[in-house]
């Protein structure tokens, strides 16, 4: 991989993102964005300082949110 670590599974790359902004998109095309504080083996996330986005703007300020795991389309870091 030019100039990334070895990333041998999906839970290590996110586990290499706590503490550090992700982006998640969610089924029905909702989008939040925050500090990936912990998550768990079904990819439930936990993110504080978190915000719902539409269209990459923010509509809400949330705080800390509980994303369950299920609902993940895709986590960006």
């Amino acid at each position: 991989m030019s100039g990334q670590e070895n990333v041998q599974r999906p839970l290590d790359a996110l586990g290499r993102s706590v503490n550090s902004p992700v982006l998640i998109k969610l089924k029905g095309d909702r989008e939040f964005r925050g500090i990936l504080k912990s998550f768990d083996l079904h990819m439930n996330l936990v993110l504080n300082d978190a915000e719902e986005l539409q269209d990459g703007e923010i509509t809400r300020k949330l705080g800390v949110v509980l994303i369950r795991g299920d609902n993940i389309v895709y986590i960006s870091p």
